[in-house]
């Protein structure tokens, strides 16, 4: 199989860019804006793995007259009592998601998506996070440093929030975005050199 050096990111995470640039893959950013509501009665399983392979074929369309590296996307959602919390909508929305997951365990699902010239292909990491218990003043002092609005669930795992969390199962660059371990089983699967070849 012919080693292949650069890979298109169809997400504008500074976390997934992170993430990749720590297992040295090269890449370029591509837009891959979609409509991310849940499907009625879709499971969180399907959910992230739908928006991820959606993700992936917008992306690898958008690229073909740039070239044929492969298209890399990823999708994230955490999970409670089998309900997806989504990005905060304000302050109170995200105060009630943090003392939803006070004192309990919860899912992390990453659904990582990998088109090529030979199709798509998907890997899903799934965790499990634990948070002590949090109190309203400490949910709306978070909230006051900025870290949640743009994050499922309404939190960081790299961030401020990292003192909630009392044991985690499963992948820190899962619930980060990007799971390291998928995401470069994929990758070499299809040729892309990580960082230690």
């Amino acid at each position: 199989m012919k080693s292949v050096g650069f890979i298109y990111l169809a997400s504008g995470s500074p976390r997934r860019r992170e993430l990749l640039q720590q297992i040295g893959v090269s890449f370029q950013v591509l837009g891959a804006d979609l409509d991310e509501t849940a499907l009625r009665d879709e499971s969180p399983l399907a959910y992230v793995s739908r928006l991820a392979q959606a993700k992936a074929t917008v992306g690898w369309e958008r690229s073909r007259d740039l070239g044929d590296a492969p298209v890399l996307a990823a999708d994230t959602a955490v999970v409670l009592d089998a309900r997806i919390l989504g990005k905060p909508a304000d302050m109170n929305d995200a105060i009630a998601m943090l003392l939803q997951l006070s004192g309990r365990a919860h899912q992390v699902l990453t659904a990582v998506a990998l088109r090529t010239a030979g199709g798509l292909e998907l890997k899903v990491s799934r965790s499990t996070v634990t948070f002590r218990s949090i109190d309203p003043s400490e949910a709306r002092a978070y909230w006051k440093t900025g870290e949640p609005s743009d994050k499922a669930g309404a939190y960081a795992i790299q961030g401020h929030a990292a003192v909630f969390i009392s044991d985690l199962k499963g992948s820190y660059s899962g619930v980060m975005g990007l799971p390291l371990f998928e995401t470069a089983a994929l990758l070499e699967a299809a040729g892309v050199t990580c960082w230690q070849r």
